[in-house]
């Protein structure tokens, strides 16, 4: 029911604005530690047992319903503040961090029982994968805060400077009325590791036929702006970038290009990016040990295959399950070396702060997606700035 996971975010929203609001010190971050309960019946098909269920009072049987009353406002502040909880999805974590990015709330989200996992083996009730688990919740809680007060837990050294990476989000927005509406995003990733995020336009982006997203020109140029504007806000000298790299998972069509070279101008190389998963090829060498990671094999000058996972050296062993398989990587529109390509996209896939991984199979760009587009169609936001990667993981 969407009141219940509403209800229970304002729970923590409300105290964590009424003190930014009625106390002088400011937290640079705030810690919401949730019940386990939370976490099982705050989330989208949720149910919750007859003993513990409550009989709620259901103000409207459809989102229609709850549609007419939030967008023409009825005379009682009370139903008018029911109706708003069925624009918000049913999702604890993705409705509190929707909730905040107007407050510009940084948040670091934590269960109860992740925090209590401090056991010894052998004690009571302590299993041993547990016990196995405790340093790498102490690896992600530790970089992941470190991150989001401003800090760079490291830096990879090949990153080339006067470069920025983009990778495009798209998001179905069920809250329009119509499934073609998707909410587009880009996140920006520099060669510092810094990571900002800004909100497109809400349009009928989505193609029923193909399954595809594709922004029209006066969306993509609006978009590519806001990037290379808020790239010459965080650059030393103010310039715009030499090079842009815009990562996606399909193919841009013509007019969405026009409208990216728009935006880029004279001073600037766009180039477009497809990347995605490759599942029907498996290579296999010698031995014990599967292939090693980084190996690439470049078919031509415009594509390759790119193996992210696979046996490290450096820490002898290989982090992962099974036969790993390439990412295929296309260049789809503008000119670059794929050799610096396949480099800058192997070098993306260690800039995950969140996570106690030596490499991601995707890179940053792509990786956190989904879960920056179901933040930003979590609800009725409107007008969002351009915020740090970090309100959004």
């Amino acid at each position: 029911m969407p009141r219940r996971a509403y209800r229970t975010v304002e729970v923590f929203t409300s105290r964590i604005l009424r003190a930014l609001r009625e106390e002088e010190e400011k937290p640079e971050l705030w810690f919401v530690v949730v019940p386990d309960r939370i976490y099982k019946y705050c989330r989208p098909e949720s149910n919750v047992e007859p003993s513990v269920r409550l009989q709620a009072k259901v103000q409207f049987k459809s989102m229609s319903k709850a549609r007419s009353f939030y967008e023409n406002q009825s005379l009682f502040p009370e139903v008018d503040d029911a109706a708003t909880a069925y624009f918000y999805e049913e999702h604890f974590h993705n409705q509190l961090k929707a909730r905040l990015l107007d407050a510009m709330v940084l948040t670091q989200v934590a269960k109860e029982s992740t925090l209590s996992n401090i056991g010894r083996e052998g004690d009571p009730g302590i299993a041993s994968a547990d016990v196995r688990r405790q340093s790498e919740i102490a690896w992600n809680l530790s970089t992941g805060i470190f991150y989001k007060v401003g800090g760079r837990p490291w830096k990879v050294s090949s990153i080339r400077e006067g470069v920025c990476y983009v990778g495009l989000v798209f998001k179905k927005d069920a809250s329009t009325g119509t499934t073609r509406n998707a909410c587009c995003a880009a996140q920006m990733f520099l060669d510092s590791g810094d990571g900002v995020v800004f909100k497109g336009a809400v349009g009928p982006w989505y193609n029923e036929d193909t399954g595809d997203y594709h922004l029209n020109r006066s969306a993509a140029k609006a978009l590519g702006q806001m990037v290379i504007e808020s790239y010459k806000k965080k650059s030393k000298d103010g310039r715009p970038p030499r090079e842009v790299f815009i990562h996606g998972r399909v193919r841009f069509d013509k007019d969405e290009w026009a409208g990216f070279e728009d935006a880029a101008g004279r001073e600037t190389n766009i180039v477009g990016v497809r990347i995605r998963h490759e599942l029907n090829l498996k290579l296999y060498r010698q031995g014990q040990n599967p292939i090693l990671r980084g190996l690439a094999h470049i078919r031509g000058k415009r594509s390759a295959h790119l193996w992210t996972k696979g046996w490290t050296p450096r820490i002898q062993t290989y982090p992962g399950r099974g036969v790993p398989n390439p990412l295929v990587i296309e260049l789809n529109k503008g000119d670059a070396l794929i050799e610096t390509v396949l480099q800058d996209i192997l070098t993306l896939s260690k800039l995950n702060y969140n996570t106690c991984v030596f490499g991601d199979g995707m890179p940053i760009t792509l990786k956190f997606a989904n879960a920056v587009g179901e933040i930003l169609t979590a609800g009725p936001l409107k007008d969002v700035p351009p915020l740090p990667f970090t309100h959004y993981i």
